[in-house]
């Protein structure tokens, strides 16, 4: 029996992503299509990072089509990451395709910790990922990353050369001072050195940077959401009542200036009792699901109230370092596909097609 290419194209639009929802052949994921009689061979190629679930798409694709008739099917699954569109009229930063911003409208919620495990998360999906810890007066990331009192060299003398901590590239303002010095800037100051690390590190081919950015709504948060160029933000909350007012008012701040809301993560959501078992939701229930339905926005995970988490990253190695096959890593990695899902529907970014054109008297 020999296949044809309206049958193959049938099976495959009956597949569909798990991650945004399309099936492969209209999110035109299908690539490299060959027929030879009832053999089949295609690659998938995904636009996010996604490398654990291989896998199991490649045995999805497989078995949908051999139930089409295909007598052997070979898949290949790909990925590749663009770049996508930003706030109008603002620039891209060199050597990276997109921008997440990680915040919260609260100090206390486990933003920077979400935000390193992120970027951890998309790293180990097969992304290349940097992050850059934008809390000028409470910079974390040195010590969550491992890497507290190194300092940057500079290979050209003119930017910096980020450090490397589990695969990721690191900038921070904690890697430039001293770790008990107080910044005791006033915001013009906070804004101009945080859009120096932005700017002046040579970040090298990267498809995501994770901003932790500092937690609150004030004029430097927004200063910096209209300065930096976010494809889009990810707020954190936890499920308590005070917590969520906050955060209702840091997505109203990126909607301000045209930043998609990626989703929210709520953090803390669960607490589960190391001793007996029992399940304890000590700052409230729902909390995250009354925001998501209130704004359309997703929530893109739930992580508990753990004190495995906390030790992991105040010894340097984060949860998805150091427990990569553990529960809560895999809520992260959920996470992390689902940012960088969304991220791959939304529009690209085609700036750098146009020709530069250059006036000049002759």
């Amino acid at each position: 029996m020999s296949l044809t290419d309206a049958q193959v194209q049938a099976a495959l639009a009956g597949v569909t992503d798990p991650h945004t929802g399309k099936d492969y052949v209209s999110n035109k994921a299908v690539k490299n299509l060959k027929i030879d009689g009832a053999n089949v061979a295609l690659d998938i190629e995904l636009g996010y990072p996604a490398k654990s679930q291989h896998a199991a798409i490649r045995q999805t694709v497989t078995d949908k089509l051999k139930a089409a008739g295909a007598a052997s099917v070979t898949v290949n699954v790909t990925q590749k990451i663009v770049t996508h569109s930003v706030q109008k009229g603002v620039k891209l930063v060199g050597g990276v395709k997109n921008i997440i911003a990680v915040a919260s409208g609260k100090g206390g919620v486990g933003k920077s910790t979400t935000a390193v495990n992120l970027a951890l998360a998309l790293s180990a999906e097969g992304a290349s990922v940097g992050i850059l810890d934008a809390d000028i007066y409470g910079p974390s990331q040195p010590q969550m990353l491992g890497i507290s009192g190194q300092t940057p060299e500079s290979e050209d003398g003119n930017k910096l050369t980020p450090l490397r901590a589990h695969g990721l590239q690191a900038m921070s303002i904690g890697f430039l001072v001293d770790v008990e010095q107080p910044m005791v800037w006033r915001g013009p100051m906070v804004t101009q050195a945080l859009t120096q690390l932005l700017g002046e590190t040579n970040w090298k081919d990267l498809d995501y940077l994770v901003i932790d950015m500092p937690p609150g709504t004030g004029d430097i948060q927004l200063t910096l959401a209209q300065q930096v160029p976010v494809t889009g933000a990810v707020i954190v909350t936890t499920p308590q009542d005070i917590a969520l007012l906050d955060a209702r008012k840091g997505l109203k701040m990126f909607e301000k200036v045209g930043i998609p809301i990626l989703g929210i993560v709520e953090n803390m959501s669960i607490h589960i009792c190391s001793k007996c078992g029992a399940e304890e939701h000590i700052f409230g229930t729902g909390g995250a699901e009354r925001m998501s339905k209130d704004y359309n926005i997703e929530v893109l995970g739930d992580l508990p109230l753990d004190i495995k988490i906390r030790e992991q990253v105040d010894g340097g190695s984060p949860t998805v370092v150091a427990d990569p096959d553990g529960r809560v890593a895999e809520i992260y990695k959920g996470i992390a596909r689902k940012v960088a899902a969304k991220i791959a529907e939304q529009a690209k970014d085609h700036s750098s097609k146009f020709p530069s054109i250059v006036i000049q008297n002759t």
